[in-house]
C-alpha cells in the first residue's frame, strides 16, 4: 500500500513527531508498502527521530511563521502556494491513502485535494478545550469557524481519536478510537530506589510545569532531599518564566529543567515517579512510556487523556488544580514503599497492552476498510 502521511516538521521533540517515526518505520517494515512523508517546514534540518531509509521524504518549504496564528494574513498568504504545491506532489505520489498528523493549516484543505484518495485526519489534542466557545459562542468569528472545523471533519473519511472520550466532541460519524502506540518496553524496569520524580513533555503552557513547580514547592518542605527533574523544550517565554518561578521559591537544587533528550527510557528508569501537571491532553503517549518503565503516575485528572490510562492500582488521579492534594500524594506514595513498588508493576502490566504490534494492527485494518469502501 503506498501510504502519505503529511505533517508540519520532524526536527523538533515532540509526541506526534515520535508516533509517526514509530507508525511509519512500522509500515515500512512490510515490503508490500510504500511510505512518503510530506513536511511544510524541515528547513533542510534533520529528523530528531529514527526513520527507516526506504521512507521517502519531501518538504514543500511553505514555512509559516510559528510564532503567529495559521490564520493570520502573513501566513494566510502563503495558503495558496502550499494548495498548488501539496496538489503536485500528491498527484505525482499518487498515494492508495492520506493520513494528516498534525493540526495545522492541511487539515482544512487536504479532504478537497483529489477526492478520490482516501484521507485519514490524526486528532492529537483534545476537543474539550472547544466546549466553551460552543456553549458560550459569544465570539461570532470563533462559533463561524468551529462550524467550519465541523464541515470539514465530515469530508475526512476517517477522523481517528486517541480514546472513547474524545467521540462524543465530534459532530461527525467517521471517529474510531486509536490509541498511541508504546514506544518501547524495556526489558529492565526502574528499581524506584531515586529519589527523583520525572516530567516531561513540551514546554508549553498547556502541559501545567508552572503549576507543577508550585506543587513542588508545597512537596519540598518537607522533602529536601527530592528532585523534580523537568525534559523538553518549548516556548522560550514559558522557560524563563518558569526559571524565574524555581528562583522564586529558592528551588534552583532539586527542580531542575533538563532540556529535550533522546534517552528518555534511560532518565525514566532512573527516576521512581512520574507527575503530570497539564490543563488538557488527549493520550499523552509518555504516560505510556512512563508505565513501561515500571513507573507510578501521579497526574491531575484533566480532559481526557490520563484517566484512559491510569487507574487506582498504577496511578493516582488528582482533582484538576488541587496542587494540595497532589503534593499530599505524593507524599503518601513516597512513605509507603509497599505500594509504591505494587503501583510500579501494575503499571508496567498496563502498558502491555498498547504493544506496537496490537495498535499498528488497527491502522492497517482501518487502512484497508477505507481504500475498499
Amino acid at each position: 500500500m503506498k501510504i502519505v502521511f503529511i505533517i508540519d516538521q520532524v526536527y523538533l521533540h515532540g509526541g506526534i513527531e515520535r508516533v509517526l517515526s514509530i507508525k511509519a518505520n512500522y509500515l515500512a517494515m512490510n515490503e508490500n508498502n510504500d511510505v512518503h512523508i510530506i513536511t511544510t517546514e524541515q528547513k533542510d534540518k534533520e529528523s530528531c527521530y529514527f526513520f527507516e531509509d526506504t521512507i521517502a521524504f519531501y518538504d514543500l518549504n511553505v514555512n509559516y511563521n510559528r510564532r503567529k496564528s495559521y490564520f493570520h494574513p502573513v501566513n494566510l498568504k502563503k495558503v495558496p502556494g502550499h494548495i498548488k504545491r501539496l496538489k503536485s506532489k500528491i498527484k505525482k505520489i499518487n498515494p492508495e491513502v492520506v493520513v494528516v498528523c498534525s493540526h495545522s493549516t492541511d487539515t482544512y484543505f487536504i479532504p478537497f485535494i483529489n477526492k478520490k484518495i482516501p484521507k485519514v485526519k490524526e486528532f492529537h489534542y483534545s476537543k474539550s478545550i472547544e466546549l466553551v466557545h460552543r456553549e458560550n459562542p459569544r465570539n461570532l468569528q470563533k462559533k463561524y469557524f468551529l462550524k467550519f472545523a465541523d464541515f470539514v471533519e465530515r469530508k475526512y473519511d476517517k477522523l481517528v481519536v486517541l480514546n472513547k472520550d474524545e467521540v462524543g466532541y465530534y459532530k461527525s460519524n467517521n471517529t474510531t478510537v486509536i490509541p498511541n502506540p508504546l514506544t518501547f518496553y524495556p526489558k529492565t524496569i526502574s528499581a524506584l530506589s531515586n529519589k527523583v520524580v520525572i516530567a516531561a513533555g513540551r514546554i508549553a503552557h498547556v502541559k501545567g510545569y508552572d503549576l507543577l513547580i508550585d506543587i513542588w514547592s508545597i512537596f519540598f518542605q518537607k522533602n529536601k532531599d527530592w528532585q523534580l527533574h523537568i525534559y523538553g523544550e518549548g516556548e522560550p517565554d514559558y522557560v524563563q518564566m518558569l526559571k524565574n518561578k524555581i528562583k522564586g521559591y529558592g528551588l534552583q537544587e532539586v527542580v531542575v529543567l533538563k532540556g529535550s533528550t533522546d534517552k528518555i527510557q534511560e532518565k525514566m528508569l532512573a527516576s521512581s515517579i512520574f507527575a503530570m501537571s497539564s490543563h488538557n491532553e488527549c493520550f499523552p503517549l509518555v504516560l505510556l512510556e512512563a508505565q513501561a518503565c515500571g513507573l507510578p503516575i501521579v497526574s491531575f485528572d484533566c480532559p481526557n487523556g490520563p484517566r484512559n490510562i491510569i487507574n487506582e492500582e498504577n496511578g493516582i488521579l488528582i482533582p484538576i488544580y488541587n496542587n494540595v492534594v497532589f503534593a499530599d500524594q505524593l507524599q503518601i506514595l513516597i512513605d509507603d514503599d509497599e505500594r509504591l513498588k505494587e503501583m510500579g508493576k501494575k503499571a508496567r502490566e498496563n502498558a502491555a497492552k498498547y504493544k506496537l504490534d496490537e495498535v499498528m494492527n488497527l491502522w492497517e485494518k482501518m487502512f484497508t476498510e477505507i481504500k475498499t469502501k
